[in-house]
């Protein structure tokens, strides 16, 4: 693989360097390449008549709505990975060898590809066989029970995604470094906040980027820090990344977004309802519960959240600005605080001054130097 080797940015130089613009501008062009490759794809089976034409083979061989819809799905998803394979080739490998960033092999990424696949499509298979069966049954209010239904899916999966899917993709074992342990275990009885354990995360494995979190809910929440991020910053550094995922869980800003994505989820199931009920007969559809409408209603998901995008980044940067200032309080100093922005910066090629509209619309943290420049301001 070709791989650029120009120094990122130093640390404390507020502008980002071309290699940084160029790592970015990549990005965005291949992520947007990737929508639109999608609703085209989408289209195209919708107006050319292939959704219905698929959905016909199905039920010539099961009768049986769903095993029709279970045999849909697989011909459906390989379809749609099958046309969207070269780009996440190209964003998930390419790009992220191009800059260094990554140390998976191709047979690594492959196989977390798989991996992802096993898991996204049993996940998939079970929500759509389940979204069908209430449609079948319950055809005029089927859309409100959905949406009950998956806000508890979410609730449970941020409960359950620490202990069950992480560990697919990544391993995890307990912090060896015992004074660190006790200063970050510390700093969550300051803040009211119980976990069950201080976890490295073996990201170097995968990643040269440095990442941590406060992940889980009640009895599963845990801190994990990379291995990436424990060999470049100091204790107190560490100590201030976790002071502002500490501020997230102090703010219950985890419910909020849950009640945000909630609410999304019911107006997204109304606005499908009432769309399929519009278009159905003009696709050749019999009816809400006919699967071959699954185009039409993955196109009115993309839409509807392409459109709140700029609203729920504008939402999650308050959030994380709200977390920013607890961290701020919480920690002795705010040079570490700083300092680790700095470094984060630099291990994962952040943009520290992107463009005010990219900001706007992609961007669900403030900048790097908005926040760097928040915190030589701030006064507790």
């Amino acid at each position: 693989m070709n791989n650029e080797t120009t120094a990122a940015d130093m640390p404390g130089d507020n502008k980002d360097s071309d290699r940084v613009k160029r790592y970015h501008r990549t990005g965005r062009i291949l992520s947007v390449a990737g929508y639109i490759i999608d609703f085209a794809l989408l289209l195209v089976l919708l107006f050319a008549g292939w959704t219905v034409a698929l959905r016909t083979l199905a039920l010539h061989y099961s009768p049986r709505p769903w095993l029709a819809l279970l045999i849909y799905l697989v011909l459906f998803g390989a379809i749609t990975q099958v046309v969207g394979l070269p780009l996440s080739f190209l964003e998930g490998f390419w790009l992220e060898h191009r800059y260094g960033l990554s140390n998976l092999s191709l047979a690594g990424w492959v196989k977390d590809q798989l991996k992802g696949l096993a898991v996204g499509g049993t996940l998939g298979l079970l929500a759509a066989e389940f979204l069908y069966a209430m449609m079948r049954r319950w055809p005029e209010h089927w859309w409100i029970l959905c949406a009950v239904a998956f806000m508890g899916f979410f609730v449970l999966m941020a409960n359950l995604a620490p202990v069950l899917i992480f560990p697919i993709f990544f391993k995890f074992k307990p912090l060896e470094n015992s004074a660190l342990v006790e200063r970050l275990l510390a700093l969550t009885r300051r803040a009211n906040t119980e976990v069950k354990g201080v976890f490295e995360w073996k990201l170097s494995e995968k990643s040269n980027k440095a990442n941590a979190a406060l992940m889980g809910l009640g009895n599963t929440r845990r801190i994990i820090l990379s291995d990436t991020l424990l060999a470049k910053f100091q204790d107190e550094e560490v100590e201030a990344v976790l002071a502002h995922e500490l501020g997230h869980h102090v703010h219950r800003h985890i419910f909020q977004m849950i009640a945000i994505q909630g609410a999304a989820t019911i107006a997204g199931f109304y606005l499908i309802h009432r769309t399929l009920d519009w278009l159905s007969p003009h696709f050749g559809f019999h009816g809400v519960a006919d699967f071959a409408n699954l185009p039409l209603l993955a196109l009115v998901t993309t839409i509807l959240s392409l459109l709140l995008l700029p609203a729920v980044n504008s939402y999650s940067r308050a959030m994380e600005r709200q977390a920013d200032t607890y961290a701020l309080r919480a920690i002795s100093s705010r040079e570490p605080f700083i300092t680790s922005m700095e470094k984060l910066a630099e291990l994962n090629l952040a943009e520290r001054q992107p463009h005010p509209w990219i900001e706007f619309i992609f961007h669900s943290h403030p900048s790097i130097q908005k926040r760097i420049e928040f915190a030589q301001k701030f006064s507790a």
